[in-house]
């Protein structure tokens, strides 16, 4: 069975930092790009980070630039992004998904919830 598992969301004051881990079980994990996206109540969804399948090449969103840094461990099948000086706009839902593009594949995650709040 193919699954994504999120953990790591929290309640975070502004200025704070988080690590997000993402699970992966059921595919070979080392033969596919991941992502992170986010979506805040009331917006689309939007990615976050993304990074090859190796790990060598990793992007990341303009309005999350300098502050993130997404992660892989291929041995353990897990992914992570790391998030610091947090932002109040920085509250979502942040889900794990397989592949760069929404629609390169149907696999997601449940979400773990940050909220970033004084």
């Amino acid at each position: 069975q193919v699954q994504l598992v999120e953990s790591g969301g929290d309640l975070v004051q502004p200025g704070g930092s988080l690590r997000l881990s993402c699970a992966a079980s059921g595919f070979v994990f080392s033969r596919y790009p991941m992502s992170w996206f986010r979506q805040a109540i009331g917006k689309e969804r939007e990615l976050v980070a993304s990074i090859s399948s190796s790990g060598a090449v990793r992007s990341s969103a303009d309005s999350v630039k300098g502050r993130v840094t997404i992660s892989r461990d291929n041995d353990k099948n897990m992914m992570y992004l790391q998030i610091n000086n947090l932002k109040l706009e920085d509250t979502a839902l942040y889900y794990c998904h397989q592949g760069y593009r929404a629609d390169d594949s149907s696999i997601w995650g449940q979400g773990t919830q940050v909220t970033v709040s004084s």
